[in-house]
């Protein structure tokens, strides 16, 4: 059986994009545990619109390397989300307009600089820009993988060494401040992670989907417990099981159908379909599941969820 599954990853090129989509399956789902059950899912929506005028922007300082546009991506995100959040406290525009409006500018502005390189930079149709916007998975390479590889480590050992820390303002931010947390460096730096999770998944994902990959894994995992630590576990195999089950579809389709079938795609639909599935059989939350209790009584307002 396992040899079998192996076989299927027989061709080298496969093993290398399967295993840049599964790493960055695992970072995306576990950062996004916390954007979900802080209720800002659309934080990753404006990092991923927000990257793409800082790829653009360094490119026309100069930079080609993957590394550096995905720094100048992560920069723009960067700054966005701090710009939401200075809207916010500073500002009486609630925070979904806040990130809306700040997700549409950025975008516009990336698309409108995306366009200037193409036309009046010499030589920039050998550097496409527009894979950020839409992913090209099967171009990931070792290089890329090595990339996504240590920033994963990264966002694992952040979250590692401040998961309390993390936990305590994911439920009860006010509680933290009582107690001499610095909640807005902790806010800051979990934000932080959150635009690395992100932006090292533009070259495969693209702009337009990242959000579903950071987004997906967890509501999945959400369904199934009512503990943090389980959830954010499982957050992390279901993200890989997308990057590299996507991966591993989109390639035997094209083959089969003779046709290209895109990974980033696939990828987002591989993680949709765990989505659904947990959504009717999640023995936490599930629909299938928690029938019987609908009809012995009314439904719970909502079911905590605990952070032990």
């Amino acid at each position: 059986m396992f040899d079998t599954l192996l076989s299927l990853f027989d061709v080298p090129a496969l093993r290398t994009v399967a295993l840049g989509a599964a790493l960055l399956g695992i970072a995306a789902g576990t950062v996004g545990c916390f954007a979900v059950l802080r209720r800002q899912s659309l934080q990753g929506d404006v990092v991923s619109h927000a990257a793409l005028p800082g790829v653009a922007m360094a490119f026309l300082l100069g930079g080609r390397s993957p590394v550096l546009l995905v720094l100048g991506g992560a920069v723009a995100g960067w700054v966005a989300l701090v710009l939401v959040g200075v809207i916010d406290r500073r500002s009486r525009v609630p925070a979904d307009a806040a990130l809306g409006g700040t997700l549409a500018v950025f975008f516009g502005l990336g698309l409108a600089l995306l366009q200037y390189v193409q036309k009046n930079v010499p030589h920039a149709s050998e550097h496409p820009l527009d894979r950020y916007l839409f992913g090209q998975a099967a171009n990931l390479r070792d290089e890329d993988v090595a990339v996504i590889l240590w920033l994963t480590i990264g966002v694992l050992l952040v979250l590692a060494l401040v998961w309390n820390q993390f936990k305590l303002i994911t439920f009860d931010p006010d509680y933290a401040a009582s107690v001499g947390l610095p909640v807005r460096r902790l806010d800051l730096l979990l934000t932080t992670i959150t635009v690395v999770a992100v932006v090292i998944g533009l070259k495969a994902v693209g702009v337009v989907l990242m959000t579903a990959l950071l987004v997906a894994p967890a509501a999945a995992a959400r369904q199934w417990t009512n503990r943090l630590g389980i959830m954010v576990m499982l957050a992390a195999a279901f993200g890989a099981c997308s990057g590299a089950g996507g991966t591993l579809l989109a390639h035997h389709l094209g083959e089969r159908y003779k046709a290209g079938v895109p990974t980033g795609p696939t990828i987002v639909l591989m993680a949709t379909t765990f989505v659904a599935i947990s959504l009717l059989f999640g023995t936490a939350r599930g629909l299938l599941w928690n029938m019987p209790r609908w009809r012995r009584k009314p439904a719970p307002l909502g079911t905590t969820l605990n952070s032990d």
